[in-house]
């Protein structure tokens, strides 16, 4: 059964994010758009999606563009530079892309904010789509219209707001998804569940068992549910004046450790590490319980995500020296985000480097 979930921005409607199981109605959604026949489109993946997907994606829009092409990079955080996107609009200017064609990002997080950077930034804006693989991208950073890429030691320091004409979730591409991705997407997952949602965190806990055997129909409950929270976020905050923050709950130290471990340590385990340090200062700061906090420690080590750092290279002071190289600095401070109780989060300029340094300890 298809779901659809609406997406508006500024107020007027924008985009759709499809939840389907297979490629089947990928390229009626296209159509429904209403690119003419003839054009061409360009599908940018990596090397892990590419040899899964590439070939299936092209065959179900081969019906109605002219010209398929694609562009396939090496997978992994490593290829998230500019060097990259100037690959992307090589071949796009050796094809003769102009702005009535389509990009189509075919991949994760990495594909899916490249592609949009390429796409937001080509002639000053081309369309592009997002075909999320990972469950972390299709949760979270397919929707919302940040794109961008990496800058020296900086993470996600260049981008753009941009939209996306559509969001297509193929539910069923989770199934090839690796144990440890797999476990990286439901750390954002749970994360949802402490800003915003208290009884959607329990409900998590509750299908844990059916969640790790992907059964599908419960993934599809969880994707949808979890869709909806970032959904109402952005829509509210679209540029992040403000509430949108709150979705960087765990993120402030977990970009630190994500960027000091060489990104040897996926996404959405350096945010669970981050949701444990800022959930051990809003018990040691705030109002959350540590009967609240303990819950999420045994919520995030449920689904196969880590609590502490085994054997790091580097030291508390390191990771609270690289906090203050985040691209969420406010003014000199760094824009933390705390828990009040579950479903609760908050925005404090107010924590010393202290204090911080109290809840990076928690982790060695």
């Amino acid at each position: 059964m298809s779901r659809r979930i609406p997406v508006s921005y500024e107020g007027s409607p924008c985009y759709e994010i499809y939840l389907e199981q297979d490629f089947g109605r990928l390229l009626s959604c296209i159509q429904a758009l209403g690119y003419a026949p003839g054009r061409r489109v360009c599908i940018v993946s990596d090397t892990h999606v590419a040899p899964l997907y590439l070939e299936e994606v092209i065959d179900a829009l081969r019906p109605h563009f002219s010209l398929y092409t694609s562009l396939v990079f090496e997978a992994g955080e490593a290829s998230k530079h500019t060097g990259t996107v100037g690959h992307v609009y090589e071949h796009l200017i050796s094809n003769q892309f102009d702005r009535k064609d389509l990009l189509i990002a075919l991949g994760g997080g990495v594909v899916g904010d490249l592609t949009g950077f390429a796409a937001a930034t080509y002639l000053r804006g081309i369309d592009f789509i997002q075909i999320p693989t990972s469950l972390l991208a299709q949760v979270d950073s397919s929707i919302g219209g940040k794109t961008g890429v990496d800058f020296l030691q900086y993470k996600n320091m260049v981008g753009a707001f941009y939209m996306p004409r559509l969001v297509y979730i193929n539910l069923s591409v989770l199934h090839s998804l690796p144990r440890e991705q797999m476990a990286s997407g439901m750390g954002e997952i749970l994360k949802h569940g402490q800003i915003q949602d208290a009884a959607y965190f329990q409900w998590l806990i509750a299908h844990q068992n059916a969640i790790l055997k992907k059964e599908l129909p419960v993934l599809e409950e969880m994707v949808y549910g979890s869709c909806r929270i970032k959904r109402d976020v952005v829509q509210r905050d679209p540029k992040e004046q403000g509430e949108r923050a709150l979705l960087n709950f765990g993120h402030t130290i977990g970009h630190a450790i994500e960027k000091l471990s060489d990104f040897s340590l996926l996404h959405g385990e350096c945010v669970a590490l981050g949701m444990v340090a800022a959930a051990e200062l809003s018990c040691r700061y705030g109002s959350y319980s540590r009967e609240d906090c303990q819950k999420l420690r045994e919520a995030l080590s449920a689904f196969q995500l880590p609590l502490r750092l085994t054997e790091p290279a580097f030291s508390p002071e390191q990771v609270l020296a690289a906090t203050r190289l985040d691209k969420k600095m406010d003014g000199g401070c760094v824009k933390f985000i705390l828990l009040r109780r579950p479903g609760e989060a908050y925005i404090t300029r107010e924590l010393s480097d202290e204090q911080i340094l109290e809840g990076i300890c928690c982790l060695f």
